[in-house]
């Protein structure tokens, strides 16, 4: 939830200076709580709701709210060649990537 506060206080930030603010299709993603995933669909628990960065991402809005995104539980996302030493639960904006804490 705090690192949610920090994308909204810097989403506000970003309007207010001209030139600095997002496209605004990422803006109406992340307003509905949304996350920008490079894939063409969702993953579950996840479902469509548009686009994001100027039609190049897809945003995906959360349908049950007890999912985990790898970054807010402290971990990183890294692609399948790389082994990590400790796997965690958590979704990764890219398919076949893997949550990790230790790498």
């Amino acid at each position: 939830m705090k690192l949610f506060s920090c994308l909204m206080a810097l989403l506000l930030f970003l309007q207010a200076v001209p030139g600095l603010s997002l496209p605004r299709d990422t803006s109406r993603c992340l307003e509905y709580h949304g996350y920008c995933f490079h894939l063409k669909s969702c993953p579950e628990p996840f479902a469509a709701f548009g686009t994001c960065y100027r039609r190049r991402r897809t945003c995906c809005v959360d349908t049950t709210s007890n999912f985990h995104i790898c970054q807010d539980e402290g971990g990183h996302c890294v692609p399948p060649e790389i082994r990590c030493l400790q796997e965690q639960e958590g979704l990764c904006p890219r398919r076949g990537w893997k949550c990790c804490t230790e790498v």
